[in-house]
C-alpha cells in the first residue's frame, strides 16, 4: 500500500492464507468489534478503509451500518479480487479502489471516517508520514481517523511474541510500532486529541487502537 504494492502477509504466495492467519493470530473478532465500535459510523457517513485487504472489515462495517457509504482501497490487485468475491457472497455494496495510501485518489474533505487496520506497520517512516498527511487531507473537518495496529509491548513476553511479525514484515517498518511512535506521527500530520484507546494481548504481540480528530 505504498509506492510498491505490499502483499497481505508480505509475500504474494501467502495471500491465500491471509484470512485464517489474521483470524488466529490477532484475536480478529474481538479487536475488530472494538475497532468498529470506536469508529461509531452512523447512517450517511462516508467511510474509507485504507489497506482494506480481503475486505473483512468493510463487510462487517457495511453490515453494521448499511446506510453508510463505504470505500476500501488497496494497492494489491490480488487481495482486491478476494475482497470482491467476499462482498458478492455477503451481498453488501462497497466500492473497491486500487491505489496508493500515500497518494489517495480522492478529493479533499471527502470522508467522515478513515480507518486503517494492520497496515501502517508495513510502511517506512516516510511512507507513514505521507499516508497520515493524505488521510488528514481527505477527511472532512470534524472527521475522525481510527487505526488498529501493533503498539508498544505490554511486557517482555509480548515483545518476544512480536518478533514473529517483525521477521515476516521487517524490522525497519515495524520499529515505529515497537517504540510507541504512532500517536506522535498522527499528531504531526495535524490531527488533534490523538490517543491510544485500547491495548490488547494477542499471540503475536500487543495490538493497539488509536484515534485522532480532524479539526
Amino acid at each position: 500500500m505504498s509506492a510498491r504494492p505490499i502483499p497481505a502477509l508480505g509475500y504474494s504466495w501467502l495471500t491465500s492464507l491471509y484470512d485464517p492467519v489474521v483470524r488466529w493470530t490477532t484475536r480478529e473478532r474481538t479487536f475488530k468489534s472494538k475497532f468498529l465500535a470506536q469508529a461509531a459510523v452512523s447512517p450517511g457517513h462516508r467511510v474509507l478503509d485504507i489497506g482494506c485487504g480481503t475486505g473483512t472489515l468493510v463487510i462487517e462495517l457495511k453490515q453494521r451500518c448499511p446506510q453508510a457509504t463505504v470505500a476500501g482501497l488497496d494497492a494489491d490487485a490480488d487481495v482486491l479480487t478476494i475482497a470482491a468475491r467476499k462482498l458478492r457472497a455477503a451481498g453488501v455494496e462497497v466500492t473497491l479502489d486500487i491505489g496508493r495510501c500515500d497518494h489517495l485518489p480522492y478529493e479533499d474533505a471527502t470522508f467522515d471516517r478513515a480507518l486503517s487496520s494492520l497496515m501502517l506497520h508495513h510502511l517506512t517512516r516516510a511512507e507513514k508520514q505521507r499516508t497520515l498527511t493524505e488521510l488528514f487531507r481527505v477527511l472532512r473537518p470534524g472527521g475522525q481517523l481510527h487505526i488498529a495496529d501493533w503498539g508498544r509491548a505490554h511486557d517482555i513476553f509480548m515483545r518476544g511474541a512480536f518478533l514473529v511479525v517483525q521477521l515476516l514484515d521487517g524490522f525497519k517498518t515495524t520499529s515505529d510500532n515497537v517504540q510507541g511512535a504512532l500517536p506522535a506521527l498522527i499528531a504531526a500530520a495535524g490531527f488533534q486529541g490523538v490517543r491510544e484507546t485500547e491495548r490488547m494481548r494477542t499471540p503475536v504481540g500487543t495490538l493497539s487502537l488509536y484515534r485522532g480528530d480532524r479539526p
